[in-house]
């Protein structure tokens, strides 16, 4: 039978301590949603699991000046959070449909990253809120920006001892509005074939575009922004037809793959579709 020691650090530098002891031998493990799947098929192998759940600087949700989350921060945590609701709903529209109730009180934000899973309902959202992952090891704090944190599926810019602590979310501009969307056989409970976030900040017309972020999941080896279709909206003014234009040049940059849950040619069909439906999305909400 396969065993492994159970280590329940209540600081963070008793749990960098432990990382370090233990080395490669060791895994983190904060809700398990993730980590648990991957040892019962003997996919993960480790003498030691670090569980991050009794470390209270890893576990919050802070609002000023931007949005700051802890790593261990639970999604029914930021989908009951009304900051998050009021001011990030991009987020509360991804957590909100991922898993059931029971995996959202156990599952976290820094679980769903760190996982790199190319379907990773919060990286969209996160991609398109600019978001800076920031990391902690033996040789220090360093930041990285989310979308140079995923290097393929599963991997990501951790070096070994290290671990993420937190997220940081820039304040967005006036008049901004956001939503993702994840285009799923069922309404939770799934993962998503496809996931699209949507960014836009207004000017003063309320119909112009200032500022845009698409952010797509499922569509390549790592989540992706669509940086040609952004370029593509900023200055231009947002209706239904620009959007579509937009959503195609998405596409372009998208690489889907046929896998059990979706077929290639669906998922490139219905990017345009989504980008359009989570732009429009982005215009009601910034009016309101």
């Amino acid at each position: 039978m396969r065993t492994f020691d159970y280590l329940k650090p209540t600081s963070l530098a008793q749990a960098m301590s432990l990382l370090a002891e233990h080395g490669d031998k060791a895994k983190l493990i904060a809700g398990g949603t993730d980590v648990m799947v991957l040892w019962k098929k003997k996919l993960l192998h480790c003498d030691y699991l670090i569980s991050l759940r009794n470390v209270p600087e890893l576990n919050f949700i802070s609002h000023d000046l931007g949005l700051r989350i802890g790593s261990a921060t639970t999604h029914r945590a930021l989908e009951l959070s009304e900051v998050v609701r009021d001011h990030f709903p991009v987020l509360t529209d991804a957590v909100s449909g991922l898993g059931s109730v029971q995996v959202r009180n156990s599952g976290t934000i820094g679980g769903n990253i760190c996982n790199a899973a190319p379907s990773a309902d919060t990286a969209p959202p996160l991609l398109v809120l600019e978001t800076m992952v920031k990391i902690v090891g033996l040789a220090g704090e360093r930041s990285v920006p989310i979308e140079e944190f995923f290097k393929g599926p599963g991997k990501t810019a951790l070096s070994p001892g290290e671990m993420v602590t937190e997220f940081v979310i820039p304040e967005p501009l006036p008049r901004t509005g956001m939503a993702y969307w994840k285009q799923s056989r069922r309404k939770a409970m799934d993962l998503p074939i496809l996931g699209v976030a949507v960014l836009i900040s207004f000017d003063e017309d309320m119909k112009t575009c200032r500022k845009a972020r698409i952010g797509l999941g499922v569509v390549a080896p790592t989540p992706i922004r669509a940086k040609k279709a952004e370029a593509f909206l900023e200055g231009k003014q947002v209706d239904e037809s620009t959007l579509v234009e937009a959503g195609a040049i998405a596409a372009g940059d998208a690489s889907p793959r046929t896998t059990i849950r979706g077929s290639a040619w669906y998922r490139s069909e219905m990017i345009p579709v989504l980008v359009k439906r989570m732009g429009l999305a982005c215009l009601e909400r910034a009016r309101k």
